[in-house]
């Protein structure tokens, strides 16, 4: 009987060690992901630029729908039909990853880029083990590692995540939701991936849970040397643990900088919005501030500026030409008319 071929495992995996702390390990550039559907084509990222560093966590951010899950599907090229990436550049630690067999990707997928998803009971298969999940992902990609070795390794990082090594006989239905996020990033380490998408990791959450989690990622993202592109709406969980913040708004990249920058020094009036709409148990007697209106339909988004609509700032220019995005303070940049004139230059 004739072997099956392990498309996987025989592909030698890129390696990411030769970049230092701080350089580019994943450049994403004019990236567009369109959607087929009846209505039209719906753009739900249009053209978006991006340096993500090795060694940083990212927070990505905007209201449901602005394209930020669509990126993340689309920096491990997991778009499917009726979706496409229909232009841009995917270069990881060097390789156009554009360029790249299915072959390939599946190799990339797992081994160097890792994701964890929103919700970890449609990701984990109810019917296999936890053991059975990790395992199985060690073998694919690594297929001269033993059964005992694989064991080993996934009671030692089942372990390293708080998990107690005997519950990785049991099934996922067992765990709780903290405790299935905790699998989910066992999953993802489980091949030293260099680079990890996070995908609203915290939704199904308690606050309790979701500190506790955060924390988690700082602590692997420095043992593990980690990149991570956290995912979210929660504007708060981005402030805890990232160094730098990019907002979406409509398929578009608005504003993107240091944390520390975003949130104090906030440039586009939709960022000013996101925060303002955060509540504040320290202050009483005020109203949650409510950005008016909604997000535009990315079928036939509005010319222009896209937020020129809800914006309490915009000017004639913001509702006939589009902004460029451009570098308003050392590390910052935002898209917005506002600073078209004041534009920094080092």
């Amino acid at each position: 009987m004739a072997s099956i071929e392990n498309p996987v495992a025989e592909l030698p995996p890129p390696s990411a060690s030769d970049l230092a702390h701080g350089e580019v390990l994943y450049s994403i550039r004019d990236l567009t992901v369109d959607y087929a559907t009846r209505a039209g084509t719906v753009g739900a990222v249009d053209r978006v630029s991006l340096d993500i560093r090795k060694g940083e966590i990212i927070g990505l951010v905007g209201e449901s729908g602005c394209g930020k899950s669509t990126l993340g599907k689309a920096l491990m090229r997991m778009i499917t039909p009726p979706g496409h990436i229909s232009g841009g550049e995917l270069l990881f630690a060097g390789e156009d990853l554009m360029l790249a067999s299915d072959r390939r990707m599946r190799q990339l997928r797992g081994a160097r880029i890792g994701m964890v998803f929103q919700d970890p009971m449609t990701s984990l298969n109810p019917l296999a083990r936890i053991i059975d999940h990790l395992t199985e992902t060690i073998q694919t990609h690594e297929s001269t590692v033993s059964d005992a070795a694989a064991r080993d390794r996934a009671e030692q990082l089942v372990a390293r995540l708080g998990i107690r090594i005997e519950r990785i006989d049991d099934y996922p239905h067992q765990f709780s939701g903290g405790m299935r996020q905790r699998i989910m990033i066992a999953l993802a380490l489980a091949l030293r991936a260099d680079f990890v998408i996070a995908d609203e990791p915290t939704t199904a959450l308690d606050v309790i849970v979701e500190a506790q989690f955060l924390d988690l990622l700082l602590e692997l993202r420095d043992e593990f040397d980690l990149t991570i592109l956290l995912i979210t709406h929660n504007i708060g969980a981005v402030a805890e643990i990232s160094d730098r913040v990019a907002v979406m708004y409509a398929g578009k990249l608005v504003e993107l900088g240091p944390a520390n920058a975003v949130f104090g020094e906030t440039k586009h009036p939709y960022s000013q919005g996101l925060l303002q709409s955060v509540p504040n148990i320290d202050v009483d007697d005020v109203d949650l501030y409510q950005m008016a209106g909604s997000p535009p339909s990315l079928v036939h988004p509005p010319p222009g500026c896209r937020f020129h609509p809800r914006c309490p700032a915009a000017m004639d220019i913001c509702r006939t030409e589009e902004p460029a995005f451009l570098k308003v303070a050392p590390e910052q940049a935002t898209a917005c008319w506002l600073y078209s004139k004041g534009r920094y230059d080092e």
